[in-house]
Order: C-alpha cells, then structure tokens, then sequence
C-alpha cells in the first residue's frame, strides 16, 4: 500500500510554530519540536502547487542516514524519540510514518553555509563574467561543472518563502556572527562536505554542491540542524555519466528547474502545475538517490 501524499499537516494536540517550504515545525514542549517533511516542492524560491509523492520520506531518511554519520563531526539536533510519543491520533500517526523527527530547539542562526566542489549553477555565471566565485578568485580555463581545486565555502544571508538567499562574503559573515562563530561554520561545513563528498563517489554519486545549517544550544555548541545533504539541499550527480565541459543530469530537483524553465512563468508565486509525468520522474530520481547512498536501504 503506497504511502499517503501529505502536502500540508495539522495535527491535533501540537502548535505550529513554522510553516516552511517543505517542512512543517510544531511545539512538543520548552525545549524540543516536532518536524514534519512533508511532499511540498519549492524551486526558485517558490512552493509549488503540486507535490512529490513519497519525496518528504525519502528526504526524512536521507537526512537521518547522514546525521546517523556525521556525528563524529558535530553535534546534530535529534533527539531519538519518537514521534508516535507526541503524536496521539492514530490516523495522524500513519501520515507520518517515516517523515517525522523530534529535535531540540536550538538558537539557529541566519545564514546558509553553503560548500561548492564544482563549478556550476550561480557559481559557474559568476566565473564566467569575473572570475571569482562569489568574490572568491579561480585559476583561468576552469571548464562548466569542472571539479574546483578545492572545495569552497560560500555563505548566504537566508530568505523567507517567495525571497532569494544573497551570497555574501566570509568577512560579512564574521561581522554577521561573530569572526570565532563563523570560523567554526566554515570548518564545519568543509569537514561535513569533504566526508560526505568521498562516502557519496563510493556510491556513485557525486555532490557538487550543498547547503547546511546549524544552531546553537545553550552552552554556545553549533550543532548541525534543519536537514543534511539531501536532493533538496544539495546536487547530485552520477559519477558514471559525469564529465566536465557540460552540465550533467541530477538526481535532485533540478530536474524540475530544467522543466519550469521551458515555461512562461515569471518565477513568482503562485508556480504553475507540474505534468504527471514530471512528478513521477522526480519522485524516482529522489528515490534514486536514497537506494544510491544507502546501498538499497528503505524508508519504510
């Protein structure tokens, strides 16, 4: 029996206290919350109308396989509970099979750390008309969706629904958090990287580029949150078809830009509705990626 498409929750018994493009965040007590991943898809910064069946599990489980083992890294917000604790209806309980977390609430903090290991997206136009990624400056001659020379460590300031991320320079970022904070963010976000980088071309896949993002708890620790190096949040390539000079096909949502691109559309809201086919095709490249990266493993 398939599992049930959940585009937007309302649980009984819990407050809301956030509605995000994908996820949706209740109140379990002072210090822990309930996340929820639903199958809501966002792209160019707009949620779009129709969902992704079974996209908020597989999510859900990407996100835990990789806190399961970056632990040795930095600290992650899960708790181990489970939700079936909080969650008291029966019915509500099976809508969130598998796409459920209780964390602590953290104090997060207001930017996107995000790492490039090649040069494509928003990275590649910026190369080609200065040079530099995001103020950073490249050797000559890199080629489309080249491997850079090493990693980079790009921050952006985060948007709410419907607004743009705006990268931003790391002295910025200093003077946004903290230079002894956003020291710490850097080398967090290269070592997670570089770790999931090298697990991930042992499956096949390579991730030219991702974003993470971290919080604080009470005695000042950052601590990874939100979610891991999942097709949401991260590029995906397969690394037996990969090859510089062209952009290679995804196992992520970019797929679904490729599509939206071909439209009229002003990348406003509301977004426009996505062929049959189309939802199908991203549900299986995003199923795809989790039967990759955990060598068959299930979300069930």
């Amino acid at each position: 029996m398939p599992a049930p498409v959940v585009y937007r929750t309302e649980l009984t018994g819990l407050t809301r206290i956030h509605e995000g493009k994908v996820r949706d965040i209740y109140a379990v007590d002072d210090d822990t919350m309930l996340i929820v991943t639903t199958d809501r898809l966002s792209a160019f910064d707009v949620v779009l109308p129709d969902p992704i069946p079974d996209k908020g599990r597989v999510l859900n489980g990407i996100s835990n396989f990789w806190f399961a083992r970056t632990r040795h890294l930095v600290p992650n917000h899960l708790t181990g509970r489970d939700p079936a604790e909080v969650v008291r209806d029966q019915g509500e309980r099976a809508l969130l099979a598998g796409r459920a977390v209780i964390v602590r609430r953290l104090k997060a903090l207001p930017i996107e750390a995000v790492v490039r290991g090649y040069l494509i997206g928003s990275g590649w136009k910026d190369y080609q008309a200065s040079g530099r990624v995001c103020g950073i400056a490249l050797p000559r001659g890199l080629e489309l969706a080249g491997r850079l020379p090493q990693p980079l460590f790009t921050p952006a300031t985060k948007a709410g629904i419907g607004a743009h991320d705006e990268n931003i320079s790391f002295e910025q970022l200093a003077a946004l958090i903290g230079a002894e904070l956003a020291a710490a963010v850097r080398d967090a976000a290269l070592a997670l990287y570089g770790f999931a980088a090298e697990y991930a071309r042992s499956r096949g896949i390579l991730i030219a580029d991702t974003k993470f993002e971290f919080g604080l708890d009470s005695q000042g620790t950052l601590t990874l949150i939100d979610e891991v190096l999942t097709p949401d949040s991260s590029r995906f390539w397969s690394a037996d078809s990969y090859r510089a000079g062209v952009s290679p096909p995804s196992f992520d949502k970019q797929f679904v830009r490729d599509y939206l691109e071909t439209l009229d559309w002003n990348k406003q809201a509301p977004g426009p509705k996505l062929p049959p086919e189309i939802i199908a095709r991203t549900g299986d490249k995003y199923r795809e990626a989790l039967a990759r990266l955990t060598a068959g493993g299930s979300i069930a």
